[in-house]
């Protein structure tokens, strides 16, 4: 008797947390096809990354959706005119890409329902997570069961599950849990700020979420830092 292979669209940025939540898909069994976009972000040493790792983890396929926000702008990761905090600041930060999470899971759910797959996975997380409103766990619930009244397979009986397996981990945590899974953490580019060769400029709220979570796991942080 042929088993049945199951299926999961991975979103993949190219940072630390997706890199991690692909390998706990792939540990979990899944054939895992991996999603990135490409949205005018400052920079694509994170795709460049993404390709790495989706590589390093034999990911069935790897697409790289093309969807220019910087036609609406209004956050430092799409519009040059707003210069990224290298300092903490209060509230949601300008690095707040508006309805990303949103638009990267509804092209997750798309490619989910040409695979016949019931399972997305999104490394989002609410600890170490900068204040995204979108990285919340009643944000993953609610685009859960919005998925499962507008999509064909649910209607039909095949429940979709967006799986969010980091979404209660502090980042030290995150950090031991992917290592202990074979993440080589070299390939994963987390900076806002990175140059082309994907060195992280150390001083975003992203590279100091990262050197944090490195020193709380007393695990070296394998990052390349622009001198």
């Amino acid at each position: 008797m042929q088993m049945t292979t199951k299926k999961a669209v991975v979103l993949l940025s190219g940072g630390l947390d997706s890199a991690t939540c692909l390998a706990i898909a792939t540990s979990q069994g899944f054939d895992c096809y991996c999603l990135s976009l490409d949205y005018h972000q400052r920079h694509i040493a994170e795709l460049n990354a993404a390709n790495r790792v989706a590589e390093a983890f034999g990911a069935i396929s790897h697409k790289t959706a093309q969807l220019d926000l910087s036609l609406f702008g209004g956050s430092a990761l799409t519009d040059n005119s707003i210069d990224v905090p290298h300092t903490p600041t209060q509230g949601i930060p300008v690095t707040y890409v508006p309805a990303r999470n949103t638009i990267m899971l509804s092209l997750a759910l798309a490619w989910a329902e040409v695979l016949a797959s019931q399972d997305i996975f999104i490394g989002v997380n609410a600890l170490d997570y900068s204040g995204y409103p979108d990285c919340r766990g009643e944000y993953v619930k609610a685009y859960q069961n919005m998925a499962n009244l507008a999509t064909k397979s649910a209607v039909e009986g095949k429940k979709i599950t967006i799986h969010a397996p980091l979404i209660d981990l502090t980042k030290s945590q995150i950090i031991t849990l992917g290592t202990e899974l074979g993440v080589n953490y070299g390939l994963t580019v987390s900076c806002y700020e990175a140059d082309a060769h994907g060195r992280a400029c150390g001083q975003c709220d992203s590279c100091r979420l990262r050197k944090a979570g490195f020193e709380g796991a007393s695990i070296p942080d394998p990052t390349p830092y622009i001198e």
